[in-house]
């Protein structure tokens, strides 16, 4: 059956001499993955709107198994962020963590939009590191674990300095400090993006300032408690890391 979707491409592999898997995240079927049949020739009318990051319009033939590209409309190639190394690393993890985060053809519009908004935020300069964690903190959900970070996760109390402990899934009041001798002390700086982040609307991101102290803060317990609980291994993690490293260089 052919279908018309609006997608972004979030991953490719090479196929035989000239042909391409791709995988679409898309606003109507959710995760797809199609055959782009001469994808790999530079004169082929599927080459660019094949590439990673891509976002446009895509008729598919769909079936049981892997579906077919039959056409493809360009709405953005996302071209800055291909341009740029540290821009591909942050972005090259994000839809890494989509796609590892999602089985395929489970329809969800929500986690379309956040995925188009925070390609599109990382290809207009704005701050990749919140960008970055604004997404993990959103996909959590998705991957179906639930941090509790409007109250202590061990009192229930919501006033008080508060800390995050891996143990007890989320945050803890100074109160409950010595039941998690292993808690993270966190600044309330950090534990307020930490809650926003969660809970607010992407669309509605304005100038976001962060110090870089309170960027380490929140890169270290989002990484760890990723590693903790997704299960999910990324090759880009790796590559963001070291990326990360040269980039504190310049």
């Amino acid at each position: 059956m052919l279908q018309k979707c609006e997608g972004i491409v979030i991953r490719t592999s090479d196929y035989g001499e000239s042909n391409k898997i791709v995988t679409l995240y898309t606003r109507e079927f959710g995760k797809l993955g199609v055959m782009a049949r001469g994808a790999k020739k530079t004169n082929s009318r599927l080459s660019a709107v094949s590439q990673i990051f891509t976002y446009g319009y895509f008729l598919v033939q769909t079936g049981t198994g892997l579906g077919t590209l039959q056409q493809g409309e360009m709405i953005s190639s996302m071209r800055l962020i291909r341009e740029d190394i540290f821009k591909t690393g942050y972005a090259s993890y994000i839809v890494e963590l989509l796609d590892k985060g999602t089985d395929e053809k489970i329809r969800n519009p929500f986690l379309f939009e956040l995925l188009n908004q925070t390609l599109n935020y990382i290809n207009d300069d704005n701050d990749i590191d919140i960008i970055t964690n604004i997404f993990e903190m959103k996909m959590l959900n998705v991957i179906g674990l639930y941090p509790v970070l409007n109250e202590c996760a061990i009192c229930g109390s919501k006033d008080g300095r508060f800390a995050f402990s891996m143990r007890e899934n989320g945050l803890i009041c100074h109160r409950c400090y010595e039941k998690d001798k292993y808690h993270l002390p966190t600044s309330q700086a950090a534990i307020k993006l930490l809650r926003l982040f969660y809970y607010f609307d992407l669309s509605r991101l304005g100038t976001i300032s962060v110090k870089d102290d309170t960027k380490k803060e929140l890169r270290k317990i989002i990484s760890m408690y990723y590693d903790e609980y997704s299960g999910l291994h990324l090759k880009s993690k790796k590559f963001l890391d070291q990326i990360d490293k040269f980039r504190k260089m310049l």
